[in-house]
């Protein structure tokens, strides 16, 4: 028997050297046979080669003590939605204790003044970690002016990086203050608001040292700042537009959710600066809003009209791609007519009314914002006919436009807001807006604060913590003019090259592939989070308010007396990261092909593996509403948003938090949206209790049933006994990694460089005597306060305080079922640390020992290198090179395959060997990367993958344990392929001969071997469209459509002039001082005069920056100040030629379909053992045995037939509406939020309800905007 499998091998690689590549004639035909005996020869080859190299019999007895255990579904779905619940009371218990402590602290301190010398620690001006220095960010001025307060320099500390906090440098042992640009940090209620603060320190602390697992705490004030804990170095890029208000933590957890109409004055004198006050008062509203609330904005004069004509006779979700939709809408209204206010309240009050009775929209808090510049009288009647008489369920709000008011117009104003629950505000200048804007939210959350008992918990969806959505706009449109520049410069330096139809088609590809998506699997620098917050509301009931009081229509008078308040003092919350939820997932338990995932009550996304929130390192615009029936891409041949009934009942279901479960057909995608499968899918789903969220588990009905667990009686802690005190790690020696985002075992107070570091910390701790394993963390009992007594400095406090302080906390957190597992493969699987050679000469496998001691450089000669890896159910991945690198750096593991690939199950060969053992249990999936325009694939180094799925059952039962495979180099199995394929019936007319083009397909249609070379890695039916054609034609490949709905489509931007003005760093400069000295006319026109004289631009400037050089090529039509939009001059157009300039665009959230290919394993012998027809039919095709490939012989004398090329790369969907106005034509079922405050009889008693713009509080601006233009100009 030896002598026979002897023999075989050195046929085998004699073979490698055979070859007759003599062309036949056009006469000489290959037959049926001789393509069949090809790939049946080159299967087997490859299967005996792949045994030898995996040892995939000695895996998979490795396993033959594993148990087979049913997984129930619905046990696993409550078992998961347990921690998760548990996980979040620990949040929301500290968030509780900073609540209350926030309330008392203002209650016993807010009143008292601050120090003169009081220093806080400013988060903006922290000093960089590891100053050996500490020195103050603030200047001392050097000049001296009457008014300018001279103020203490922020305090300084030293921050380090901590693991923990995402390698953020920080300091643990205090908070600081983050305060907005548009914020005075020593404004008198900011300043005692910080200072009152900082005693929520002492619970920041506390909270961190009861759960270790706490992310960033923070106290976000009415008044603008934000205490967060640790303390950090606030960075922006490129500027701070962060205002916490704005955020959905903040806005949720303020008010309850709310219908808005936004009623705009587009009246003929609402020009100018009023309408650019205007369109800002708008956009900053907008920027209140979040998922749970409702809005439309409409303009009107002599008629009313919605600023975006689908969201007519409605309210529209304030979703990000609506909000972003009412924006875009606010640049085309234009001013004229006369307003008819009549008709503008009545249709608010009207379309309010029908969502009111109807329960639609919000369902909570109704409110009109009317922004006009003045009105002919208030309109009482109409207030009584829609308003008053339902006892005022709509709060109006009124923003009075203009420097130049009429007294009677602030009065008819003012009266509107005050006799609705209302707040009216003057606005003269762009830089009051933001703030005076944000007073509605406090009003809305009086009914909140006047119950006091209660305090909502709001959870927020997904967002990203790192940016401020709006900024994705601005980054793109920085990234465009970078672009702009290195065309212009490209073209200075060489004219002849860059208008070269070579170069054209370069720039024009990369353009191309700047416009996919797909290849943004991860969230690159982006943190995806959750939040839970609750508000903190003061609990005085008066307060000595200082008001000014309009005196005979003539004259103000600042008034000072006792008033009624309820004020909202801030909201408190905490960040969760996804990651922390998803490690609760379990998903070893899960298993391959299985996930879990978490929707909203709103149907959208909170946690889903197919959330793709980033393109081009950019948040998409839509990315956090996402809906659920938008990634599960169910099975039913429908077209594009045209969902079935079985899905949106399925979907009302999970989102109204039943417990269910059912089997879907569906397919999915793989390999960045190149691969697609079909599959059926178990679904189980159960409510979060306490949340608006719905976990949901979906879980392969085959392969899923069943899963490996070690024997019971295999302990970690009886390795100890059993290997003599020898710990778990002495099977883990070399070339082995874990995956990277599974919780093995998480230490708090210590850091590692890399899991594979910190599993090994713990598998030698676990080996100690008085090892125990972690319980886990529970929240610790919450003391509420109540009737809101003082116990500050109290004995009970203090007691409560000592008790906090004595909580032990623990060090690290354990998975015992995981960390289980994975010893019990460690330990079985410990002798694939062995190479080959060493495994061969205790093989008693004929056939291995002839492969393993074959001489080294003779099997580099016919193999080359080749790297055998196994990768477990536990997430273990081992590999091995063969033969053994000399001189291998093994400091330098970057290159290495489980680094490269350390995600075990859910690695895409991986998934796809699984999915391949239920089609044939002995093939093996052959891949290689894929060769595409945006990531074309570098042939002479390209690696070939083989993986096959070792399974292991009990008889009746089966479950994947494992997927061995190999990796070798590609021009090694083309050369194996081609010698085989050389010799046929005669020795004439082989694939050697150019009379024939053969190739190897995988199973979803893309190259593997190909003559050409360079078609390695295309799709077959770019390169043969006609043969595709064939194969599809005779359901060889079976088409599947597949749309993705979080794509990103780039809408050319409109332009009015081919080419705008240039903007230098010195002309942004110019544009922020305008923001300041709007309210002096003489000062503004003598500063933008002086910058216009200073703000020449050579082209040759080696200064200036990509991200400033160039503004749009186009009229900047949101300004009327004339130095902003210089016309060129002849000699800058004739340097600007048409090829130099791009189209500017922005990115847009659309629908993109793309039609991908599977192999059809019914009936495939049938289908493809059909014999050549002349020109008719000049293929054949034959699957290669256990393998996952096609081998195609094309008659290359035959003609190829015309027609169109197949291509999988994604098209637009083209509807008739946009997509918001789509989505909102066919809106999807919602779940309300369960808390609905919005009225409170003691509210009456409150007065607060307006604001006038005082030119006095605006005096502190113009010696700040001196200052500023004094010291950088």
């Amino acid at each position: 028997m030896c002598k026979l499998v002897g023999t075989f091998v050195l046929l085998l690689l004699l073979s490698l050297d055979s070859r007759d590549c003599s062309a036949s004639s056009q006469d000489d035909k290959i037959t049926l046979n001789s393509v069949q005996h090809w790939a049946v020869k080159l299967g087997s080859e490859l299967s005996s080669f792949g045994e030898v190299i995996t040892r995939k019999k000695r895996v998979q007895e490795s396993f033959k003590s594993a148990q087979i255990e049913s997984r129930d579904g619905e046990k696993l779905v409550q078992s998961m939605a347990d921690d998760i619940r548990a996980m979040m009371e620990l949040k929301v218990s500290a968030v509780k204790r900073i609540v209350e402590a926030a309330e008392n602290m203002a209650f016993d301190k807010q009143s008292e003044p601050v120090p003169e010398d009081y220093q806080f620690y400013n988060s903006k001006e922290m000093d960089e970690p590891y100053d050996e220095v500490s020195i103050t960010t603030t200047a001392e001025p050097d000049f001296n002016l009457e008014n300018w307060i001279v103020r203490p320099p922020t305090k300084s500390a030293h921050l380090q990086l901590n693991a923990h906090f995402y390698n953020i440098p920080v300091n643990t042992n205090f908070s600081s203050v983050h305060v907005p640009t548009n914020v005075y940090a020593w404004a008198d209620d900011v300043i005692k608001g910080i200072h009152w603060s900082e005693g929520l320190d002492t619970h920041f602390i506390n909270n961190y040292q009861s759960d270790p697992t706490l992310s960033w705490q923070y106290f976000g004030s009415s008044t603008g700042f934000m205490r967060h804990y640790p303390a950090m170095k606030w960075r922006a890029d490129p500027v701070d537009i962060y205002d916490c208000r704005t955020r959905a933590w903040y806005m949720e957890a303020a008010a309850s959710p709310k219908d808005v109409v936004i009623l705009v004055d587009r009246s003929g004198s609402m020009t100018g600066q009023r309408r650019d006050i205007a369109k800002h008062v708008v956009t900053n509203i907008l920027d209140t809003l979040g998922n749970n609330d409702f809005v439309n904005v409409m303009t009107f004069a002599d008629t009313v009209e919605e600023i975006v004509p689908c969201f007519e006779d409605s309210l529209v979700q304030a979703t990000m791609g609506n909000l972003r939709e009412l924006k875009l809408g606010l640049d085309n209204f234009e001013t004229m007519e006369i307003a008819n206010f009549s008709a503008a309240l009545t249709r608010a009050f009207e379309l309010l009314e029908i969502y009111r009775n109807n329960s639609g929209g919000a369902n909570c808090n109704q409110a009109i914002m009317l922004v006009t510049d003045g009105v002919p009288y208030n309109y009482k009647e109409l207030f009584e006919k829609y308003n008053w008489k339902y006892d005022t369920p709509v709060r109006v709000f009124t923003y009075l436009i203009g420097r130049e008011v009429k007294v009677a117009d602030v009065r008819e104003v003012k009266w509107m807001a005050c006799a609705n629950r209302g707040f009216y505000v003057h606005l003269s200048t762009l830089a009051e807006v933001r703030e005076r804007v944000l007073e509605h939210v406090n009003v809305l959350a009086r009914p909140l604060v006047l119950q006091r008992e209660t305090h909502p918990v709001v959870w927020t969806p997904v967002y990203a913590n790192v940016t401020d959505p709006k900024v994705a706009d601005y980054l793109w449109e920085q990234r465009e003019r970078a672009e702009q520049k290195e065309r212009f410069m490209s073209q200075r330096r060489d004219k002849t090259h860059f208008n070269s139809e070579t170069e054209q088609n370069r720039r024009w590809k990369i353009t191309q592939m700047k416009q996919g998506q797909y290849s943004e699997l991860g969230n690159s620098q982006y943190q995806l989070m959750t939040s839970v917050s609750m508000p903190v509301y003061d609990l005085r009931h008066n307060e000595n308010i200082t008001e000014n009081v309009l005196i005979n229509e003539a004259y103000w008078v600042s008034v000072t007396k006792e008033m009624r308040i309820a004020r909202l003092l801030g909201v408190a919350g905490t960040d969760v990261a996804l990651s922390e939820i998803q490690a609760l997932m379990t998903p070893y338990k899960i298993g391959v092909n299985g996930y879990a995932f978490i929707v909203t009550n709103n149907g959208y996304i909170l946690i889903h593996p197919d959330l793709r929130p980033v393109y081009q390192q950019i948040l998409k615009p839509s990315y956090n509403s996402v809906d659920m029936i938008e990634v599960e891409l169910f099975d039913d041949d429908r077209g594009p948003r045209n969902f079935s009934k079985e899905l949106t009942a399925l979907r009302q279901e999970i989102i109204d938090q039943r417990t269910g479960n059912k089997i879907m057909n569906v397919k999915y995608h793989m390999d960045d949206m190149k691969r697609a499968s079909r599959a059926k899918k178990h679904y189980f789903w159960t409510g979060i209790s306490e949340s608006p969220f719905t976990l949901v588990v979906a879980i392969p009905e085959n392969y899923g049933r069943h899963r490996i667990t070690p024997p019971p009686n295999d302990d970690i802690h009886r390795l100890s006994l059993t290997f003599k005190n020898i710990s778990a790690q002495q099977f883990l020696l070399d070339k082995w990694s874990v995956h990277p985002d599974w919780l093995y075992c998480r230490h708090y107070e210590r850091s590692f460089s890399s899991p594979e570091e910190e599993l090994s910390y713990f598998l030698e701790r676990v080996a100690r005597p008085g090892w125990r394993w972690p319980a886990k963390p529970r929240p610790p009992e919450h003391h509420k306060n109540k009737g809101h007594e003082r116990h500050n400095g109290t004995s009970d406090g203090r007691e409560r305080t000592k008790a906090s302080n004595s909580t032990p906390r623990n060090e690290y957190y354990c998975d015992h079922g995981l960390m289980q597992a994975l010893v019990y493969d460690a330990i079985n699987t410990a002798w694939f640390n062995k190479s080959i050679t060493e495994s061969a000469s205790n093989e008693t496998a004929p056939l291995t020992k002839v492969i393993g001691l074959l001489p080294r450089l003779k099997f580099i000669e016919r193999f080359g290198y080749i790297v055998a890896f196994m990768a477990t159910h536990s997430g273990l991945t081992r590999w091995q090179t063969h033969p053994p690198r000399e001189h291998e750096n093994s400091s330098d593991t970057r290159f290495e395959f489980g680094k490269q690939w350390p995600r075990a199950i859910d690695e895409v060969w991986y998934r796809r060997a699984v999915e391949q053992h239920y089609v044939d249990p002995l093939s093996y999936v052959y891949s290689v990367e894929m060769n595409t325009e945006k990531v074309p694939l570098n042939v002479s180094a390209a690696v070939v993958t083989a993986a096959h799925a070792v399974f292991h059952g009990d008889g009746h039962r089966k479950a994947p344990a494992a997927v061995v495979g190999y990796q070798f180099q590609h021009d090694r199995l083309a050369e194996w392929f081609f010698n085989i394929t050389a010799t046929c019936e005669n020795n004439k007319g082989c694939c050697a001969s150019n009379a024939w083009d053969c190739f190897l397909v995988d199973s979803n249609g893309w190259i593997i071997v190909s003559e050409d070379g360079n078609h390695t890695g295309l799709f077959f039916g770019k390169i043969r469209p006609d043969i595709m054609t064939r194969l599809v034609e005779d359901e060889v490949y079976k088409t599947i459509h597949v749309v993705d709905y979080q794509a990103v489509c780039f809408r050319e931007k409109k332009t009015t002039n081919p080419a705008g003005t240039l903007l230098t760093p010195l002309e942004n400069v110019r544009l922020v001082l305008a923001w300041f000295l709007a309210t002096s006319v003489w000062l503004y026109n003598t500063i933008t005069v002086g910058l216009a004289q200073g703000s020449v631009y050579t082209f040759d400037d080696e200064n200036v920056t990509p991200t400033v050089a160039y503004q749009n090529y186009e009229n900047d039509e949101e300004t009327d100040d004339p130095f902003l939009t210089k016309p060129p001059t002849a000699r800058i157009e004739r340097d600007f030629e048409k090829l130099v300039l791009i189209n500017r665009t922005r990115p847009t959230p659309c629908d993109r379909e793309m039609y991908l290919y599977q192999l059809d394993y019914s009936n495939l012998n049938e289908k493809l053992n059909k014999p050549l027809k002349e020109c008719d039919r000049p293929f054949y095709v034959q699957l290669v045995n256990f393998t996952n490939m096609l081998l195609v012989v094309v008659d290359a004398n035959c003609p190829k037939e015309e027609g169109s090329v197949f291509s999988v790369e994604p098209t637009e969907v083209l509807y008739n509406e946009t997509l918001p106005c789509l989505k909102h034509i066919h809106p999807l079922y919602r779940k309300q939020p369960v808390s609905c405050i919005r009225s409170h009889p003691e509210e009456s008693n409150i007065d607060m309800c307006g604001r006038a713009s005082i030119p006095g509080r605006n005096m502190f601006w113009i010696p700040l905007a001196v200052v500023f233009i004094y010291t950088y100009l």
